[in-house]
């Protein structure tokens, strides 16, 4: 199969007259829970939000699916999915070779991390540089834009679960050494640290991919003002997949899809939540760039009277 067929196959196609809801974004628990965001996005043309993108095989595709074939189901991240065992269970029946953290060793988890715990107060931060941006789903007192020194953002996750399928893995984004990150810090109350570091550990931590760290975080002065849990690639992971090429990358961005959406999606949305944030990231900035020509190049083989692929 072709690269553009590929693409085809598993296309996400946008439709006004179906727009599902946006992924949970729930508001701060107390205030106005946004402070020290620098610049603004006014005036800039954003990229296309990607809600309404479904998983669903485009007419005239090249699979064997009837036409009117409904669509896999689908799953919202919210609060009440993760407190449940709905997240776990998904991975798990998705990609029933990769390994899920049992509630004692997710439980062992979230309390190593709690006892190297450098600061005690009112709350704490947590680091955000992908989704967490843009679908935190834990409640948080106050956000602000901050940079970590000594990590950067890269795709470097191979998902065969939420966003993709152990034949066509999807690519997450984690933290690798070297570099700089800038994205978002959410600060968690006090009474509410435990439940709601629960949760957050129900959602980072299903299949212990990521390593959870203390980092210094530096406002946009650079001054450093805390100690945020940062979530760090595993290189040890199975799911570690930090040496792909960017043509590979690009492609399993741009054609893989699961229950709870497309990699397109989380590309997209990540891209819209820094631009928010007053934030361009040149490696997101253009990666998206490239996935977005490489969807269009695929619409373009189609006919447009019936979608079927152009001979040549």
């Amino acid at each position: 199969m072709t690269f553009i067929a590929s693409v085809l196959f598993i296309r996400c196609r946008m439709s006004r007259r179906e727009r599902p809801p946006r992924a949970e974004v729930p508001p701060p628990k107390r205030g106005r829970g946004f402070v020290g965001a620098t610049g603004s996005c006014n005036g800039v043309r954003a990229t296309p939000r990607a809600e309404g993108w479904s998983c669903g095989r485009p007419p005239g595709s090249i699979t064997a699916m009837p036409a009117d074939a409904p669509d896999p189901p689908r799953h919202r991240l919210t609060r009440d999915f993760l407190l449940g065992p709905g997240f776990a269970e998904l991975i798990r029946r998705t990609s029933p070779n990769t390994h899920i953290l049992t509630d004692a060793e997710r439980t062992a988890s979230l309390q190593a991390v709690l006892d190297a715990r450098p600061e005690h107060g009112d709350g704490l931060w947590v680091f955000a540089y992908g989704s967490l941006i843009w679908n935190p789903t834990f409640h948080y007192r106050a956000r602000r834009v901050a940079s970590i020194a000594g990590w950067h953002r890269a795709f470097c996750l191979a998902s065969r679960g939420g966003r993709g399928t152990p034949e066509n893995p999807a690519m997450l984004l984690g933290l690798l050494s070297g570099g700089s990150c800038t994205g978002a810090v959410f600060r968690v109350a006090e009474d509410d640290l435990l439940h709601e570091l629960d949760l957050l550990w129900r959602r980072e931590m299903v299949t212990g991919a990521y390593i959870p760290h203390w980092i210094a975080v530096e406002a946009p002065d650079g001054k450093t003002f805390g100690q945020a849990i940062a979530f760090t690639m595993n290189p040890g992971s199975p799911a570690y997949a930090g040496e792909l090429p960017e043509a590979e990358v690009v492609r399993r961005i741009a054609t893989a899809c699961g229950p709870i959406g497309s990699c397109a999606e989380y590309l997209f949305h990540t891209q819209d939540g820094l631009r928010d944030l007053g934030i361009i990231d040149p490696f997101i900035e253009q990666l998206a760039d490239k996935v977005r020509a490489a969807l269009d190049a695929a619409s373009r083989t189609r006919t447009p009277e019936t979608g079927d692929h152009n001979a040549d």
